[in-house]
């Protein structure tokens, strides 16, 4: 990485490198505003906005990058692809379900006001999402799912997508579900999802960007590299909205400077590579004497 830190604050651009995640927060809660307001479709402006994030932050890392070997070949933006198609057919059936059951269960409107609900649904669901995905990364099982995001050897926008389709279905269940049983409105389930979705993006973009005194309360790339670092020491920062959580449980990792050794998986040959699909998605199926250590 020495490389690429001999680099950082030198590339073009830098009024780009301080604007653009503030502006893409501001315009993604601008459009959860107005959605809730002018009571938009929740399911074509998510789609809408999952599609113009990945889009900016792509462009992004051809104008910012924060480490140029990691962007993607052509190649790889097919199998990445694939991936996002594979995932979004697969879980298609769920998110209906888990929509449905959100909005039987959910009241119609806020028993707050929404400026306090929305929030609290944030950090509730953010402590879900940790939970589950720190869980994730110490249970055997639920490792053979999630490590398949742990394969690629770069962090970038695109393979923010590599994820085996059972592990975000899980992810989703245990988030937008605990939301809604806690009593939460539909509302605050929308506007929480394009807030995590935006950051999930930011986390994994490939991009020179830092946040200053905001990594001690939002997720960021640089901490995130960290998370699918090789060494397991410093691969903490469970959190992919928040950092609130890797702070209180003590997997804050990051400090100022402070970057990968390398990225991946500590046993490479434990999980089939990304390029191998349909052997990514069987990968649950190998007999467990030949399952991988948890962890990364």
């Amino acid at each position: 990485m020495v490389d690429s830190l001999s680099r950082r604050g030198t590339s073009p651009h830098p009024v780009l490198r301080r604007i653009a995640y503030p502006a893409l927060l501001l315009a993604t809660l601008t459009t959860a505003v107005v959605a809730i307001a002018e009571d938009w479709d929740p399911g074509v402006v998510s789609p809408l906005a999952a599609f113009t994030i990945i889009a900016v932050f792509a462009l992004l890392e051809h104008l910012i990058p924060f480490e140029p070997r990691w962007r993607p070949r052509p190649r790889e933006w097919g199998v990445y692809a694939l991936y996002f198609l594979f995932t979004a057919l697969g879980t298609a059936l769920a998110q209906t379900l888990v929509a449905a059951v959100v909005e039987a269960i959910a009241p119609l409107e806020p028993g707050w006001p929404l400026a306090l609900e929305l929030p609290t649904a944030l950090l509730l669901g953010s402590l879900g999402g940790y939970a589950f995905h720190r869980f994730s990364h110490r249970n055997p099982f639920l490792w053979r799912f999630h490590g398949v995001h742990h394969v690629p050897d770069k962090v970038n926008v695109g393979n923010n997508g590599v994820n085996h389709v059972l592990d975000i279905t899980m992810t989703q269940v245990v988030v937008q579900l605990s939301l809604a049983l806690v009593g939460f409105s539909a509302q605050s389930v929308f506007a929480v999802g394009l807030f995590v979705v935006l950051q999930g993006y930011f986390t994994h973009a490939n991009i020179d960007v830092g946040i200053g005194w905001l990594n001690h309360v939002l997720a960021s790339p640089e901490q995130h590299r960290l998370h699918h670092s090789t060494d397991l020491a410093e691969a903490g920062h469970y959190g992919s909205d928040l950092s609130v959580w890797d702070h209180l449980f003590g997997s804050y990792t990051w400090r100022p400077g402070r970057t990968p050794a390398a990225i991946g998986l500590s046993d490479p040959t434990s999980f089939p590579r990304t390029g191998e699909v349909v052997a990514s998605f069987l990968h649950p199926l190998r007999p467990r004497g030949r399952a991988p250590r948890p962890g990364g």
